[in-house]
């Protein structure tokens, strides 16, 4: 027999219980745990990434095994050696007796054989089973209380979106046109930099295009400006463009844009200039017209290629030979300051188009005012900010249209000369348009808002690149996204496919699947690189 480290009195082996303070420092624990070593590793669960779960299975093991023994602690009784006198249990630091003081008198005076009374005994005995049961409810709700709430507080940019998902009022049936916006026409033209046109502020993209009677009826509502490329359906948007230009039979009142590329992809940097002008002239027949207004350097993302001396020695015989008239460049690079620097320093350039949209890392609008007064136009693409307002359940309630807020916003800057959006559908030209020459109100800001908070744990910004130095495999992350973003919000599955499949082995994200990730922290917007990489991926891959 032992005795009582307090007092020296003998000690029986008595029940007693968890005491308070370790039991609150085994939940904390168990908090924590969810916090710091759960939560990250269940992005790719969040993001629906098959076998999500995987990456966060030794961790959450660990958890578990922590939380359960916080679950036992809070209502389990074991025997130790407890004091008669005192009433101390062993380790006292640990354990407490499982009763109160005075009823464990009681309980050690019945055991040296007083008289107690049965109906007490049964009572006792009920109250025994209920302060159990109840021990054990409340010990179940602290600790799923402390191991979900740990991944939740790390997991807290996900909780608008669950809570627009699973509770919100999603729409039945598709939005329909609102009666004010038909017959919606271009109120508002302005100067394309140094080139002097007079531009339409919405102007047609046709990277999705599939109807000559959409550019048609854009026409006939004002728009002038439109944005092709022979890589847009392979070919397919100059052809059909091209139709239309010679349907209408106005030339003179279009300006026409497209780019340096084939339908396979963008040229080289070593392409010959032969070949350069070759793909130039090749453009020109199927657009069924004798120039290009505008042609661009496509996907500027360094100034190697910015500056590279065949696309500039082809675009001067071009222009001698009055088949183009103006250069620009386009660009999603991160290094987008360093590309712009260069360009607005050489002098070449007459446009500089590239992605603006609200949220956008701030120094995006010096470069965008730098380039104004140097008077170089400017144009805007990537407006919508992903396109992701049909897949964000609850958004498209709101009394006015996310892309009518996004296009007033875009436009509010005046050193914006245009925007430039895909048109595929006859009714955009009503929705889109009604945004033409007007300026945004506190209803559009509040849904812009909305939009951030809905989109921000999926979306991957444009000239932002933070995380591409901590990638091991030097993958291109941002243009792996970009691609999975076409496929997943603009819905062009096949170019999206096409153009992942040009990366090649080398640089496609198949190299995510089984690496460590060392780029998930690097994102400032807290983004599941390594999830998102995956599912982009998945879908991806032919």
């Amino acid at each position: 027999m032992t005795v009582c480290d307090r007092c020296g009195g003998d000690t029986e082996v008595r029940p007693a219980r968890v005491r308070w303070p370790v039991r609150l420092a085994l939940w904390a624990s168990t908090f924590t745990l969810g916090w710091a070593w759960v939560a990250h590793r269940l992005n790719g669960l969040f993001e629906g990434v098959r076998s999500g779960w995987r990456p966060a299975l030794p961790a959450l093991l660990a958890t578990a095994a922590l939380g359960l023994a916080a679950f036992v602690a809070g209502f389990g009784r074991v025997r130790r050696p407890t004091c008669v006198a005192c009433g101390e249990t062993m380790p006292p630091w640990l354990f407490a007796p499982s009763l109160p003081r005075t009823d464990a008198a009681h309980a050690i005076s019945g055991a040296h054989g007083e008289a107690v009374d049965a109906g007490a005994l049964a009572g006792t005995d009920r109250r025994g089973f209920l302060q159990t049961a109840g021990a054990v409810g409340a010990s179940g709700l602290a600790t799923a209380v402390a191991g979900i709430g740990g991944v939740a507080v790390r997991q807290h940019r996900w909780r608008d979106v669950g809570r627009d998902v699973f509770f919100a009022n999603v729409e039945k049936v598709a939005p329909v046109q609102r009666p004010e916006w038909a017959g919606s026409t271009v109120k508002s033209y302005r100067r394309l930099g140094r080139t002097g046109a007079m531009v339409s502020d919405i102007s047609l993209g046709s990277g999705r295009i599939e109807d000559e009677r959409v550019a048609l009826l854009a026409l006939e509502r004002g728009i002038n400006y439109f944005d092709t490329a022979p890589d847009y359906s392979r070919n397919g948007s100059e052809i059909l463009l091209g139709k239309a230009i010679r349907e209408y039979g106005e030339r003179d009142k279009m300006f026409l844009a497209s780019k340096f590329c084939t339908a396979e992809g963008h040229l080289p940097v070593d392409t010959p200039v032969p070949e350069i002008v070759r793909t130039v002239e090749e453009s020109l027949r199927r657009l069924q017209t004798d120039r290009l207004d505008l042609v661009h350097i496509h996907a500027c993302d360094t100034e190697e290629r910015l500056m590279a001396p065949n696309f500039h020695e082809a675009f001067d015989r071009l222009r001698e030979q009055g088949k183009v008239r103006f250069l620009g460049f386009s660009s999603h690079t991160p290094n987008l300051e360093a590309v712009a620097d260069r360009a607005l320093a050489s002098g070449r350039f007459d446009v500089m188009m590239l992605a603006y949209h609200h949220g956008l890392f701030p120094g995006i609008s010096a470069i965008i005012d730098r380039a104004h007064r140097q008077d170089v136009g400017v144009v805007a693409m990537k407006t919508l900010k992903g396109a992701k307002a049909e897949n964000l359940p609850g958004l498209r309630e709101q009394s006015v249209a996310y892309s009518q807020a996004a296009f007033r916003w875009v436009l509010e800057n005046p050193a914006v000369s245009c925007l430039v959006v895909s048109f595929f559908r006859p009714e955009q030209c009503d929705e889109y348009l009604f945004a033409s020459g007007t300026k945004p109100d506190d209803s559009d800001r509040a849904l812009l808002e909305r939009y951030d908070r809905l989109a921000s744990a999926d979306y991957c910004r444009p000239h932002c690149g933070a995380c591409l130095d901590d990638c091991p495999s030097g993958l291109p992350i941002d243009t792996v996204l970009r691609y999975d973003m076409y496929f997943a919000d603009y819905g062009r599955e096949t170019a999206a496919r096409e153009k992942y499949a040009r990366l090649g082995p080398a640089r496609d994200a198949s190299a995510c699947l089984e690496c460590p990730a060392p780029c998930a922290g690097s994102c400032p917007f807290e983004l599941p690189i390594r999830a998102k990489m995956v599912r982009a991926h998945e879908r991806l891959r032919a």
